[in-house]
């Protein structure tokens, strides 16, 4: 039997199986796992019409929007919205922001699938970043398809990172994205490094979206398993990409050359995130490279955290302090 011939009947078959609750994480986070699973997932529209992504994009924020809000309305923290370029860039800063800490500028790109996101989840993302690190944050409100895809919610980050290098020296800069954020902020780096912008102190890639082709071992093993993002997007995925090839490094950066530089990188997943695969190999990817990264699983977390309030995200929350203090010299 030849190899082809082998690979071609490698595949596993599973029988049904019930997955349980680790007993060994947080009680926060077990209850996340057994309750989150029961909230219907926004579906990808079949089309690529304006009014189908918009209907999309209402369902998915009236899903998300009401568990954060209350929780917006306690956190001490002052929001303003400046306009860069063609889109909103927002602006968190703590009541109590430390002087050690006002040098800073945090550069946040939010997820949301590349789609979805934009107006008041993005401000909210902002707002919770700047309060778990206790600095000021800029949050990209990036354009997204179908109106504007790709290369515009890119453009809107680059223009925003150029915004903050004439004010900011690169060493106060930190690049951070989640999700479809983990992408932007990636491609976004490697296209400003390849027009000779200078890099910033450090990248911090949530559970990043980082390989639009879909192509990692943990989108079958995790598919359904993880109860915040059960399947892949690719109709989403096609749509942002806007007939561009989908392995390009400015859409799926995970096939990028990190080898001319990249700024010292924070990486983080769980054992049940969908896209475990695509922050492992970008693990190894900067390694090949010879660029320091590190990575960070929790165990059992499904993709984008437990929520926001469990102490594995509490966690975490220390542990991307930390790093930026160890990494780039911060202190928060």
């Amino acid at each position: 039997m030849d190899t082809d011939d082998i690979l071609a009947k490698a595949s596993l078959r599973l029988e049904a199986r019930d997955i349980p609750v680790p007993a060994h994480v947080s009680a926060q986070a077990r209850i996340f796992l057994a309750t989150a699973g029961m909230a219907p997932a926004t579906p990808e529209p079949a089309g690529t019409s304006q009014a189908e992504w918009d209907e999309a994009a209402a369902a998915w924020n009236s899903r998300i929007l009401p568990m954060i809000e209350p929780i917006l309305a306690q956190i001490p923290i002052d929001l303003q919205t400046i306009e860069v370029g063609r889109c909103n860039v927002h602006i968190a800063t703590p009541h109590e922001l430390a002087p050690a800490a006002a040098r800073y500028a945090f550069l946040d790109i939010h997820g949301g699938g590349l789609v979805f996101g934009a107006g008041r989840f993005a401000q909210a993302m902002t707002i919770f970043r700047a309060a778990s690190l206790g600095c000021r944050v800029f949050g990209v409100d990036y354009r997204v398809p179908p109106a504007h895809p790709y290369p515009a919610p890119l453009d809107d980050c680059l223009g925003a990172y150029k915004h903050l290098l004439a004010e900011y020296a690169p060493r106060d800069i930190a690049v951070s994205g989640l999700s479809a954020g983990g992408n932007l902020a990636t491609a976004m780096l490697l296209r400003a490094r390849d027009e000779g912008l200078p890099l910033p102190a450090a990248a911090l890639l949530m559970t990043p979206e980082l390989d639009l082709t879909e192509s990692g071992d943990s989108f079958h093993t995790n598919r359904i398993v993880d109860v915040a993002l059960p399947n892949g997007l690719p109709r989403a995925n096609a749509l942002y990409a806007n007939g561009n090839d989908l392995a390009h490094p400015y859409l799926s950066p995970l096939f990028g050359d990190f080898a001319p530089g990249f700024p010292p990188t924070f990486l983080q997943t769980g054992t049940r995130d969908l896209f475990l695969s695509n922050t492992v190999r970008m693990h190894r990817a900067l390694l090949r490279a010879q660029q320091p990264a590190e990575l960070h699983v929790w165990e059992a977390m499904p993709h984008a955290g437990f929520g926001g309030a469990t102490p594995e995200d509490v966690e975490m929350q220390t542990a991307m302090r930390e790093f930026l203090t160890r990494s780039a010299g911060w202190i928060l």
